[in-house]
């Protein structure tokens, strides 16, 4: 499959202190990708260096095919990012900003249809005349995401797009940028929230420390995780459990149990029956899957790179 994305042999130094050491991965077109990490892991520098604003102390990245140094304006061209920042000029209506940001990549009037396009579908439309400065941070995170997509791009950074924004617009925003992905688009996702990229991303990168620590499918990765959790609920008193049981649980409630088993080591029917021999009841039970939240705890918390 031809690749949207190449990041190849990536290393940034800032002085004496290395960000990002030796990153290599790809993305394909037309997939919805998840790059997470803690804060500091290096996601906002290989943005920058992706789009321009800051150069590779050695490697290349190429997007669609276009070195991002050598071939610049090819490359700018393919992309378009929304920044985590709220970066905006007030002089500007929200239409004017559009039909400016719209000539940077040398379109004129031809291209009006597809800005009026951007703004109906953000809800903008009565915000058209209004200078940026006036608009709520909401507003202002629409505004961003219609100048990333003015120039219709192939790919398409999103950093933190939903970062402080309340739940009705975020669900504007995912539901547009799915519609983006059907259409063929290549969206590159960074976001803390973890339940987002677990349900949006086909594919997600770990960065720590400036380390790619993970990297593969999303559903790989939570299959990656060898825990999951045990609810019970129960009648009888837990004093007689045994003490190799009781190691399992990590939470213990009035007539509730919560154990973490371990997927090969521990099975649920040994527990299971190891409980019911000290005369506790089980009137429920519910097993519950690893969440990417688990899966990224567990790749970050015990990376001593």
């Amino acid at each position: 499959m031809t690749q949207a994305v190449t990041i190849s042999n990536i290393n940034k130094r800032f002085g004496a202190l290395q960000a990002l050491k030796e990153i290599n991965f790809s993305i394909d077109q037309n997939m919805y990708f998840g790059l997470i990490g803690p804060n500091g892991a290096g996601k906002s520098t290989l943005i920058n260096i992706m789009s321009g604003l800051s150069h590779a102390t050695s490697g290349f990245i190429e997007i669609m095919g276009y070195n991002v140094r050598s071939n610049w304006r090819k490359a700018r061209q393919s992309l378009g990012v929304v920044p985590q920042e709220l970066i905006y000029d007030s002089f500007f209506t929200v239409r004017e900003m559009l039909r400016l940001q719209s000539g940077y990549f040398g379109y004129g009037t031809e291209n009006y249809p597809w800005i009026d396009e951007l703004i109906e579908t953000l809800d903008l439309t009565d915000k058209t005349h209004e200078n940026l400065h006036r608009l709520s941070g909401g507003m202002k995170r629409r505004v961003l995401i219609a100048q990333a997509l003015v120039h219709k791009p192939e790919v398409i950074v999103l950093d933190e797009p939903t970062a402080g924004v309340d739940v009705g617009l975020r669900k504007v925003l995912w539901h547009f940028t799915q519609k983006l992905h059907k259409e063929g688009s290549t969206i590159l996702l960074t976001t803390h929230y973890l339940e987002e990229a677990e349900s949006l991303c086909q594919k997600i990168a770990i960065l720590d420390k400036g380390h790619l620590v993970a990297l593969d499918r999303t559903r790989a990765l939570l299959e990656h995780y060898p825990y999951k959790l045990l609810n019970l609920t129960y009648k009888g008193h837990t004093f007689d459990i045994p003490g190799s049981i009781k190691s399992l649980i990590v939470d213990a409630r009035e007539g509730k149990l919560t154990l973490k088993l371990h997927r090969i080591k521990d099975s649920i029917g040994a527990v299971l029956a190891a409980i019911h021999s000290c005369g506790i009841h089980i009137v429920d039970m519910q097993t519950i899957e690893p969440r990417l939240e688990d899966v990224f705890r567990d790749f970050t918390e015990n990376n001593h790179v």
